[in-house]
């Protein structure tokens, strides 16, 4: 990021994203997304975004631990529930010509945790997440 004001989404989204694909089944992603601090992953079938599956949605997906041999039940889920089961598929996602004040607003109105960021072939550029704007709040507080 320049010393210039961002003003539009690509100026503060993540461009390395990593992703999913239908085809995945549920084993490892719950992990996966704890060490790496994930919570949001773009699922992608032949260079476009198809859906989104977001940490809420994996821990839905299992069984509670509470549960009688809920572990178990987890493990049996885990492998034979795919990606293209539980993820999201109307995704509200940004441009990175969209501006910040714009974007904030979708994900406000629509409680969303992040907005994938597409090209005009529906091609993933990258991700936006609160956590950018968070990181765009501390840098300009700390400019004042």
């Amino acid at each position: 990021m320049s010393n210039l004001l961002p003003r539009v989404v690509g100026d503060i989204m993540t461009r390395e994203v990593v992703t999913l694909y239908e085809e995945d089944n549920l084993e490892r992603i719950e992990e996966g997304m704890k060490r790496y601090r994930f919570r949001h992953l773009p699922v992608m079938d032949d260079g476009k975004l198809v859906g989104l599956i977001t940490h809420r949605d994996v821990l839905r997906a299992q069984a509670s631990s509470l549960e009688t041999g809920g572990a178990q039940k987890t493990k049996w889920i885990s492998e034979s529930v795919f990606v293209r089961d539980i993820m999201q598929q109307n995704v509200t996602t940004a441009t990175a010509e969209m501006s910040l004040s714009d974007a904030g607003e979708l994900m406000l109105k629509g409680k969303l945790g992040c907005l994938p960021v597409v090209d005009d072939k529906g091609g993933l550029c990258g991700i936006i997440t609160e956590a950018d704007f968070v990181k765009l709040a501390v840098r300009l507080l700390g400019a004042v």
